[in-house]
Protein backbone atom coordinates (compact mmCIF):
# COMPACT_ATOMS: atom_id res chain seq x y z
CA UNK A 1 0.00 0.00 0.00
CA UNK A 2 1.02 3.53 -0.96
CA UNK A 3 -0.24 6.48 0.66
CA UNK A 4 -0.47 9.86 -0.18
CA UNK A 5 -1.05 13.06 1.56
CA UNK A 6 -2.58 15.58 -0.67
CA UNK A 7 -3.67 19.69 0.50
CA UNK A 8 -5.75 20.03 -2.36
CA UNK A 9 -7.44 17.11 -4.40
CA UNK A 10 -9.60 17.17 -7.21
CA UNK A 11 -12.36 13.89 -6.26
CA UNK A 12 -15.82 13.26 -8.23
CA UNK A 13 -17.50 15.24 -4.95
CA UNK A 14 -15.37 18.33 -6.47
CA UNK A 15 -12.62 20.28 -4.82
CA UNK A 16 -11.48 18.82 -1.41
CA UNK A 17 -8.51 19.95 0.71
CA UNK A 18 -6.50 17.55 3.47
CA UNK A 19 -7.31 14.16 2.02
CA UNK A 20 -5.79 10.82 2.05
CA UNK A 21 -5.35 8.49 -1.24
CA UNK A 22 -4.51 4.86 -0.60
CA UNK A 23 -2.94 3.10 -3.79
CA UNK A 24 -3.24 -0.51 -3.48
CA UNK A 25 -0.64 -3.38 -4.56
CA UNK A 26 -3.00 -4.00 -7.57
CA UNK A 27 -2.72 -0.71 -9.00
CA UNK A 28 -5.79 0.52 -7.31
CA UNK A 29 -7.13 3.27 -5.74
CA UNK A 30 -8.06 1.45 -2.37
CA UNK A 31 -9.34 4.74 -0.08
CA UNK A 32 -9.85 8.26 -0.29
CA UNK A 33 -10.57 10.01 2.64
CA UNK A 34 -10.40 13.10 5.08
CA UNK A 35 -6.45 13.18 6.34
CA UNK A 36 -6.81 11.30 9.83
CA UNK A 37 -3.38 11.44 10.73
CA UNK A 38 -2.40 8.14 8.77
CA UNK A 39 0.93 8.01 7.92
CA UNK A 40 1.83 9.22 4.45
CA UNK A 41 4.29 7.92 2.06
CA UNK A 42 4.49 11.36 -0.18
CA UNK A 43 2.87 14.79 0.84
CA UNK A 44 1.75 16.98 -1.85
CA UNK A 45 0.04 19.80 -3.13
CA UNK A 46 -2.26 19.53 -6.07
CA UNK A 47 -3.88 16.02 -6.69
CA UNK A 48 -5.38 15.33 -10.02
CA UNK A 49 -6.68 11.88 -11.85
CA UNK A 50 -3.68 11.87 -14.83
CA UNK A 51 -5.52 11.56 -17.93
CA UNK A 52 -4.80 9.61 -21.13
CA UNK A 53 -2.98 10.76 -24.33
CA UNK A 54 -5.90 9.58 -26.97
CA UNK A 55 -3.71 9.53 -30.02
CA UNK A 56 -0.08 8.98 -30.66
CA UNK A 57 2.02 7.79 -33.84
CA UNK A 58 5.78 7.71 -31.54
CA UNK A 59 7.84 7.14 -34.44
CA UNK A 60 7.06 10.61 -35.82
CA UNK A 61 8.47 12.34 -32.68
CA UNK A 62 12.08 11.89 -34.33
CA UNK A 63 10.75 14.04 -37.12
CA UNK A 64 9.71 17.15 -34.91
CA UNK A 65 11.46 20.69 -36.18
CA UNK A 66 12.40 19.24 -39.36
CA UNK A 67 9.56 19.69 -41.96
CA UNK A 68 9.34 23.27 -41.81
CA UNK A 69 10.67 24.32 -45.00
CA UNK A 70 8.97 24.79 -47.68
CA UNK A 71 9.16 22.08 -50.59
CA UNK A 72 8.76 22.31 -54.31
CA UNK A 73 4.85 22.48 -54.25
CA UNK A 74 3.73 25.86 -54.40
CA UNK A 75 1.39 25.42 -51.58
CA UNK A 76 2.50 23.44 -48.57
CA UNK A 77 -0.03 20.98 -46.58
CA UNK A 78 -1.03 17.97 -44.96
CA UNK A 79 -0.50 16.11 -48.02
CA UNK A 80 2.82 17.80 -48.84
CA UNK A 81 4.44 16.99 -45.02
CA UNK A 82 2.43 13.29 -45.62
CA UNK A 83 5.33 12.35 -48.77
CA UNK A 84 7.73 14.28 -45.87
CA UNK A 85 6.93 11.40 -42.93
CA UNK A 86 7.31 8.60 -45.86
CA UNK A 87 10.55 9.33 -46.25
CA UNK A 88 11.69 9.93 -43.24
CA UNK A 89 10.01 6.21 -41.84
CA UNK A 90 12.16 4.59 -44.83
CA UNK A 91 15.30 4.99 -42.58
CA UNK A 92 13.49 3.54 -38.92
CA UNK A 93 15.13 0.34 -37.60
CA UNK A 94 13.17 -2.03 -34.89
CA UNK A 95 15.64 -0.31 -32.92
CA UNK A 96 15.22 3.28 -33.36
CA UNK A 97 11.37 2.91 -32.85
CA UNK A 98 11.97 1.21 -29.50
CA UNK A 99 14.46 4.44 -28.48
CA UNK A 100 12.04 7.09 -29.92
CA UNK A 101 9.04 5.32 -28.57
CA UNK A 102 10.41 5.06 -25.24
CA UNK A 103 11.34 8.74 -25.55
CA UNK A 104 8.02 9.64 -26.53
CA UNK A 105 6.34 7.75 -23.67
CA UNK A 106 8.87 9.38 -20.97
CA UNK A 107 7.64 12.95 -22.60
CA UNK A 108 3.95 11.74 -21.90
CA UNK A 109 4.31 11.10 -18.43
CA UNK A 110 6.45 14.40 -17.68
CA UNK A 111 3.35 15.82 -19.14
CA UNK A 112 1.41 14.93 -16.64
CA UNK A 113 -0.17 12.10 -19.10
CA UNK A 114 -0.84 8.32 -17.78
CA UNK A 115 -1.62 6.34 -20.84
CA UNK A 116 -0.48 6.32 -24.21
CA UNK A 117 -2.86 5.40 -27.21
CA UNK A 118 -0.64 4.31 -29.72
CA UNK A 119 -2.39 4.17 -33.36
CA UNK A 120 0.34 1.79 -34.10
CA UNK A 121 0.67 1.55 -38.33
CA UNK A 122 4.60 0.89 -39.11
CA UNK A 123 4.35 -2.56 -39.28
CA UNK A 124 6.94 -3.99 -41.87
CA UNK A 125 10.49 -3.61 -43.15
CA UNK A 126 11.61 -0.78 -45.73
CA UNK A 127 10.04 -1.98 -48.76
CA UNK A 128 7.27 -4.02 -47.48
CA UNK A 129 8.24 -7.18 -46.40
CA UNK A 130 6.93 -8.54 -43.59
CA UNK A 131 9.40 -8.86 -40.16
CA UNK A 132 10.01 -12.66 -39.76
CA UNK A 133 8.05 -11.92 -36.42
CA UNK A 134 4.80 -10.09 -38.26
CA UNK A 135 4.76 -7.85 -34.27
CA UNK A 136 7.98 -6.86 -33.88
CA UNK A 137 7.53 -3.36 -34.37
CA UNK A 138 4.45 -4.80 -31.36
CA UNK A 139 7.07 -5.73 -29.55
CA UNK A 140 9.48 -2.49 -29.64
CA UNK A 141 6.40 -0.92 -28.67
CA UNK A 142 5.78 -3.55 -25.74
CA UNK A 143 9.91 -2.97 -24.51
CA UNK A 144 9.77 0.47 -24.56
CA UNK A 145 6.66 0.51 -22.15
CA UNK A 146 8.21 -1.83 -20.28
CA UNK A 147 10.68 0.72 -19.63
CA UNK A 148 8.85 3.81 -19.63
CA UNK A 149 6.19 2.27 -17.27
CA UNK A 150 3.35 4.27 -18.95
CA UNK A 151 0.03 2.96 -19.15
CA UNK A 152 -0.15 1.43 -22.73
CA UNK A 153 -3.47 1.03 -25.22
CA UNK A 154 -1.80 -0.72 -28.68
CA UNK A 155 -4.08 0.01 -31.50
CA UNK A 156 -2.83 -2.08 -34.72
CA UNK A 157 -3.99 -0.36 -37.67
CA UNK A 158 -5.14 -2.51 -40.73
CA UNK A 159 -4.02 -0.31 -43.74
CA UNK A 160 -4.71 -1.96 -47.26
CA UNK A 161 -5.38 0.27 -50.05
CA UNK A 162 -3.90 3.83 -51.15
CA UNK A 163 -7.47 5.56 -51.63
CA UNK A 164 -10.84 4.93 -52.24
CA UNK A 165 -10.16 3.16 -55.51
CA UNK A 166 -8.48 0.89 -54.38
CA UNK A 167 -4.88 1.29 -55.62
CA UNK A 168 -1.88 -0.55 -54.21
CA UNK A 169 0.07 1.19 -51.74
CA UNK A 170 2.54 3.19 -52.63
CA UNK A 171 6.28 3.18 -51.78
CA UNK A 172 5.92 5.06 -48.61
CA UNK A 173 2.85 3.41 -47.29
CA UNK A 174 4.33 -0.46 -48.00
CA UNK A 175 5.56 -0.81 -44.33
CA UNK A 176 1.97 -0.35 -43.48
CA UNK A 177 0.06 -2.62 -45.31
CA UNK A 178 -2.21 -5.71 -44.23
CA UNK A 179 -4.94 -7.74 -45.56
CA UNK A 180 -7.64 -8.34 -43.52
CA UNK A 181 -6.14 -12.00 -43.09
CA UNK A 182 -2.34 -10.79 -42.97
CA UNK A 183 -4.17 -8.12 -40.21
CA UNK A 184 -5.62 -10.59 -38.02
CA UNK A 185 -2.33 -12.70 -37.82
CA UNK A 186 -0.50 -9.58 -36.98
CA UNK A 187 -3.32 -8.61 -34.38
CA UNK A 188 -2.61 -11.78 -32.36
CA UNK A 189 0.91 -11.90 -32.74
CA UNK A 190 0.35 -7.82 -31.27
CA UNK A 191 -1.47 -9.71 -28.50
CA UNK A 192 1.58 -12.36 -27.20
CA UNK A 193 3.93 -9.40 -27.50
CA UNK A 194 2.26 -7.48 -24.86
CA UNK A 195 1.69 -10.75 -22.81
CA UNK A 196 5.09 -9.87 -20.32
CA UNK A 197 3.29 -6.16 -19.65
CA UNK A 198 0.87 -5.09 -16.78
CA UNK A 199 -2.48 -5.92 -16.46
CA UNK A 200 -3.77 -2.52 -17.18
CA UNK A 201 -2.62 -2.90 -20.91
CA UNK A 202 -5.18 -2.65 -23.39
CA UNK A 203 -4.91 -4.10 -27.14
CA UNK A 204 -7.40 -2.44 -29.52
CA UNK A 205 -7.74 -2.52 -33.23
CA UNK A 206 -7.77 0.67 -36.02
CA UNK A 207 -8.67 0.54 -38.98
CA UNK A 208 -6.85 3.33 -40.58
CA UNK A 209 -9.61 5.06 -42.55
CA UNK A 210 -12.48 4.83 -44.73
CA UNK A 211 -9.82 5.59 -47.54
CA UNK A 212 -7.52 3.03 -46.64
CA UNK A 213 -9.98 -0.03 -45.46
CA UNK A 214 -12.15 -1.63 -47.53
CA UNK A 215 -16.19 -0.74 -45.98
CA UNK A 216 -17.01 -4.26 -46.12
CA UNK A 217 -14.01 -5.32 -43.60
CA UNK A 218 -15.14 -3.21 -40.73
CA UNK A 219 -17.55 -5.09 -38.69
CA UNK A 220 -14.98 -7.94 -39.03
CA UNK A 221 -11.97 -5.80 -37.71
CA UNK A 222 -14.96 -5.13 -34.42
CA UNK A 223 -14.51 -8.77 -33.69
CA UNK A 224 -10.87 -9.03 -33.44
CA UNK A 225 -11.04 -6.53 -30.39
CA UNK A 226 -14.82 -6.33 -29.27
CA UNK A 227 -14.17 -4.90 -25.59
CA UNK A 228 -10.99 -3.03 -27.21
CA UNK A 229 -10.90 0.36 -28.20
CA UNK A 230 -12.09 0.70 -31.81
CA UNK A 231 -10.04 4.12 -33.56
CA UNK A 232 -10.65 5.30 -36.64
CA UNK A 233 -9.43 8.57 -38.45
CA UNK A 234 -12.22 10.05 -39.76
CA UNK A 235 -12.54 13.28 -41.71
CA UNK A 236 -9.29 15.15 -41.09
CA UNK A 237 -8.99 16.98 -44.60
CA UNK A 238 -11.47 18.16 -47.06
CA UNK A 239 -9.73 16.46 -49.94
CA UNK A 240 -10.46 13.24 -47.70
CA UNK A 241 -14.18 14.07 -47.50
CA UNK A 242 -14.87 14.88 -51.14
CA UNK A 243 -13.01 11.09 -52.08
CA UNK A 244 -14.99 9.34 -49.54
CA UNK A 245 -18.14 11.16 -50.96
CA UNK A 246 -17.55 10.33 -54.55
CA UNK A 247 -16.89 6.26 -53.79
CA UNK A 248 -19.42 5.98 -51.34
CA UNK A 249 -22.06 8.27 -52.47
CA UNK A 250 -21.84 9.38 -48.47
CA UNK A 251 -19.30 11.99 -46.73
CA UNK A 252 -17.13 10.11 -43.79
CA UNK A 253 -19.33 11.37 -40.84
CA UNK A 254 -22.59 9.98 -42.73
CA UNK A 255 -21.23 6.90 -43.54
CA UNK A 256 -20.20 5.86 -40.26
CA UNK A 257 -23.70 6.65 -38.90
CA UNK A 258 -25.74 4.95 -41.37
CA UNK A 259 -23.46 1.85 -41.51
CA UNK A 260 -20.65 1.44 -38.16
CA UNK A 261 -23.68 2.60 -35.50
CA UNK A 262 -21.22 3.52 -32.83
CA UNK A 263 -21.34 4.05 -29.63
CA UNK A 264 -19.27 4.60 -26.88
CA UNK A 265 -16.56 1.97 -27.47
CA UNK A 266 -15.77 3.96 -30.67
CA UNK A 267 -13.17 7.13 -30.64
CA UNK A 268 -12.78 9.07 -33.99
CA UNK A 269 -9.72 10.93 -34.64
CA UNK A 270 -10.06 14.79 -35.46
CA UNK A 271 -13.50 15.19 -37.23
CA UNK A 272 -12.46 18.70 -38.57
CA UNK A 273 -14.36 18.55 -41.17
CA UNK A 274 -17.75 17.88 -40.49
CA UNK A 275 -21.13 19.85 -41.06
CA UNK A 276 -22.88 20.97 -38.45
CA UNK A 277 -25.73 18.49 -38.61
CA UNK A 278 -22.89 15.09 -38.90
CA UNK A 279 -21.36 16.93 -35.53
CA UNK A 280 -24.91 16.85 -33.05
CA UNK A 281 -25.53 13.28 -34.71
CA UNK A 282 -21.81 11.93 -33.86
CA UNK A 283 -22.04 13.58 -30.86
CA UNK A 284 -25.13 12.03 -29.73
CA UNK A 285 -23.78 8.74 -30.21
CA UNK A 286 -21.35 8.43 -27.27
CA UNK A 287 -18.46 8.07 -29.78
CA UNK A 288 -15.25 9.87 -28.22
CA UNK A 289 -13.68 12.50 -30.62
CA UNK A 290 -9.71 12.12 -30.25
CA UNK A 291 -8.44 15.54 -30.73
CA UNK A 292 -5.02 16.56 -31.42
CA UNK A 293 -5.32 20.58 -31.07
CA UNK A 294 -1.03 20.75 -31.80
CA UNK A 295 -1.01 18.48 -34.94
CA UNK A 296 -4.31 20.14 -36.38
CA UNK A 297 -2.35 23.35 -36.20
CA UNK A 298 0.84 22.28 -37.25
CA UNK A 299 -1.05 20.14 -40.32
CA UNK A 300 -3.43 22.89 -41.17
CA UNK A 301 -6.12 20.13 -40.46
CA UNK A 302 -9.07 22.95 -39.45
CA UNK A 303 -11.08 23.69 -36.01
CA UNK A 304 -13.14 21.16 -34.55
CA UNK A 305 -16.52 22.46 -33.96
CA UNK A 306 -15.78 21.80 -30.06
CA UNK A 307 -18.92 24.40 -28.56
CA UNK A 308 -21.34 22.55 -31.21
CA UNK A 309 -19.66 18.97 -29.51
CA UNK A 310 -19.72 19.36 -26.45
CA UNK A 311 -23.40 21.33 -26.67
CA UNK A 312 -24.61 17.98 -28.24
CA UNK A 313 -23.24 16.26 -25.08
CA UNK A 314 -20.09 15.23 -27.09
CA UNK A 315 -17.24 13.45 -25.55
CA UNK A 316 -13.57 14.36 -26.29
CA UNK A 317 -10.02 13.30 -25.48
CA UNK A 318 -6.93 14.87 -26.39
CA UNK A 319 -3.91 13.16 -27.88
CA UNK A 320 -0.31 13.91 -29.11
CA UNK A 321 -0.74 12.71 -32.64
CA UNK A 322 2.80 13.53 -34.22
CA UNK A 323 4.15 14.41 -31.31
CA UNK A 324 6.15 17.01 -32.51
CA UNK A 325 5.32 18.70 -29.01
CA UNK A 326 3.82 16.57 -26.51
CA UNK A 327 1.87 18.76 -23.75
CA UNK A 328 -0.67 18.24 -22.18
CA UNK A 329 -1.88 21.84 -21.08
CA UNK A 330 -0.84 23.17 -24.56
CA UNK A 331 -3.01 20.42 -26.36
CA UNK A 332 -6.02 21.72 -24.16
CA UNK A 333 -5.05 25.59 -24.34
CA UNK A 334 -4.88 25.17 -28.17
CA UNK A 335 -8.09 23.51 -28.48
CA UNK A 336 -9.73 26.64 -26.26
CA UNK A 337 -8.15 29.19 -28.22
CA UNK A 338 -9.25 27.50 -31.51
CA UNK A 339 -12.89 28.20 -30.55
CA UNK A 340 -12.28 31.90 -29.42
CA UNK A 341 -10.27 32.41 -32.77
CA UNK A 342 -12.87 31.12 -34.75
CA UNK A 343 -15.89 32.74 -32.87
CA UNK A 344 -13.66 36.20 -31.67
CA UNK A 345 -15.06 34.82 -27.63
CA UNK A 346 -13.88 34.18 -24.84
CA UNK A 347 -14.25 31.55 -22.18
CA UNK A 348 -15.89 29.42 -25.23
CA UNK A 349 -16.15 26.23 -23.30
CA UNK A 350 -17.01 27.39 -20.10
CA UNK A 351 -20.78 27.09 -18.46
CA UNK A 352 -22.40 29.12 -15.62
CA UNK A 353 -21.26 26.49 -13.45
CA UNK A 354 -17.51 25.49 -14.54
CA UNK A 355 -14.42 27.53 -15.41
CA UNK A 356 -12.71 26.53 -18.73
CA UNK A 357 -9.82 24.90 -17.17
CA UNK A 358 -12.48 22.76 -15.15
CA UNK A 359 -14.28 21.77 -18.01
CA UNK A 360 -11.43 20.94 -20.52
CA UNK A 361 -9.51 19.01 -17.85
CA UNK A 362 -12.88 17.06 -17.13
CA UNK A 363 -13.58 16.00 -20.54
CA UNK A 364 -9.98 14.99 -20.95
CA UNK A 365 -10.58 12.53 -18.68
CA UNK A 366 -13.92 11.40 -19.11
CA UNK A 367 -12.90 10.93 -22.61
CA UNK A 368 -9.69 10.18 -22.22
CA UNK A 369 -10.40 6.64 -20.08
CA UNK A 370 -13.46 6.09 -22.77
CA UNK A 371 -11.00 5.87 -25.52
CA UNK A 372 -8.11 4.02 -23.97
CA UNK A 373 -10.70 1.31 -22.52
CA UNK A 374 -9.44 2.15 -19.24
CA UNK A 375 -10.78 2.31 -15.63
CA UNK A 376 -9.59 5.54 -14.71
CA UNK A 377 -10.17 9.38 -14.72
CA UNK A 378 -11.03 9.79 -10.99
CA UNK A 379 -9.96 9.85 -7.57
CA UNK A 380 -12.40 7.00 -6.27
CA UNK A 381 -11.93 3.80 -4.87
CA UNK A 382 -11.72 0.88 -7.44
CA UNK A 383 -10.00 3.20 -10.73
CA UNK A 384 -6.66 2.57 -11.66
CA UNK A 385 -4.23 5.20 -9.67
CA UNK A 386 -3.33 7.24 -12.81
CA UNK A 387 -2.49 10.56 -10.84
CA UNK A 388 -0.39 13.51 -11.50
CA UNK A 389 0.62 16.28 -8.76
CA UNK A 390 1.02 19.70 -9.58
CA UNK A 391 3.29 22.00 -7.32
CA UNK A 392 1.30 24.22 -5.05
CA UNK A 393 4.46 26.32 -4.81
CA UNK A 394 4.02 27.59 -8.41
CA UNK A 395 4.74 31.02 -8.43
CA UNK A 396 1.80 30.82 -10.79
CA UNK A 397 -0.28 28.38 -8.30
CA UNK A 398 0.91 29.77 -4.71
CA UNK A 399 -2.17 30.82 -3.06
CA UNK A 400 -5.16 29.19 -5.63
CA UNK A 401 -7.74 26.86 -5.26
CA UNK A 402 -10.17 24.80 -6.79
CA UNK A 403 -10.74 25.64 -10.42
CA UNK A 404 -8.60 28.47 -10.36
CA UNK A 405 -5.74 25.60 -9.95
CA UNK A 406 -6.74 24.24 -13.40
CA UNK A 407 -7.21 27.25 -14.72
CA UNK A 408 -4.09 28.73 -13.99
CA UNK A 409 -2.35 25.28 -14.62
CA UNK A 410 -3.27 25.45 -18.77
CA UNK A 411 -3.72 28.49 -19.41
CA UNK A 412 -0.87 30.04 -17.58
CA UNK A 413 1.59 27.58 -16.80
CA UNK A 414 3.28 24.39 -18.81
CA UNK A 415 4.67 21.29 -17.77
CA UNK A 416 6.59 22.57 -15.48
CA UNK A 417 4.17 22.80 -12.90
CA UNK A 418 4.06 18.63 -13.05
CA UNK A 419 5.91 17.09 -10.23
CA UNK A 420 4.98 13.69 -9.51
CA UNK A 421 2.95 10.96 -11.67
CA UNK A 422 1.81 7.92 -11.16
CA UNK A 423 0.40 5.07 -13.90
CA UNK A 424 -1.59 2.27 -12.18
CA UNK A 425 0.25 2.76 -8.77
CA UNK A 426 3.60 2.97 -10.58
CA UNK A 427 5.58 6.21 -9.76
CA UNK A 428 7.30 7.06 -12.88
CA UNK A 429 7.97 10.81 -12.56
CA UNK A 430 9.14 12.29 -9.42
CA UNK A 431 10.16 15.91 -8.26
CA UNK A 432 9.53 16.57 -12.12
CA UNK A 433 11.99 14.17 -13.98
CA UNK A 434 11.24 10.61 -15.05
CA UNK A 435 12.58 7.65 -13.10
CA UNK A 436 14.93 6.60 -15.90
CA UNK A 437 15.04 9.74 -18.33
CA UNK A 438 18.94 9.15 -18.37
CA UNK A 439 19.29 5.78 -19.59
CA UNK A 440 16.24 6.84 -22.29
CA UNK A 441 17.08 9.66 -23.89
CA UNK A 442 20.80 8.37 -23.95
CA UNK A 443 19.46 5.15 -25.96
CA UNK A 444 17.17 8.28 -28.21
CA UNK A 445 20.25 10.92 -28.87
CA UNK A 446 21.90 7.66 -30.11
CA UNK A 447 18.88 6.90 -32.41
CA UNK A 448 18.89 10.46 -33.85
CA UNK A 449 22.64 10.30 -34.21
CA UNK A 450 21.96 7.59 -36.52
CA UNK A 451 18.97 9.13 -38.03
CA UNK A 452 20.74 12.51 -38.97
CA UNK A 453 19.88 13.52 -42.55
CA UNK A 454 16.73 11.25 -42.85
CA UNK A 455 14.93 14.54 -44.36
Amino acid sequence: MTTLRAAQALTPDGWRRNIIVEIGADGRIARVAADDGTPADHSVGILLPAPANAHSHAFQRAMAGLTERRGPDPRDSFWTWRKLMYRFLDRLTPEHVEAIAAFVQMEMLEAGYATNVEFHYLHHQPGGTPYDNPAEMAERIAAATAQSGIGLALLPVHYQFGGCDRRPLGLGQCRFGTDPDAFAALHAASARALAALPADTQLGVAPHSLRAVAPEALPGLRTLAPKGPFHMHLAEQQAEVEEVQAALGQRPVEWVLDHLAPGDGFTFIHCTQMTPPETEALARTGAVAGLCPITESSLGDGIFDGMRWRAAGGRLAVGSDSNIRIALSEELRTLEYSQRLRDRSRAALATAEASTGRILYAAALEGGAQAAGRDTGALAPGRRADLMVLDGDHVDLAGREGDTLLDSYIFAGDDRMVREVWSAGRHMVRDGAHVAREAITAAYRRAMANLRGAL
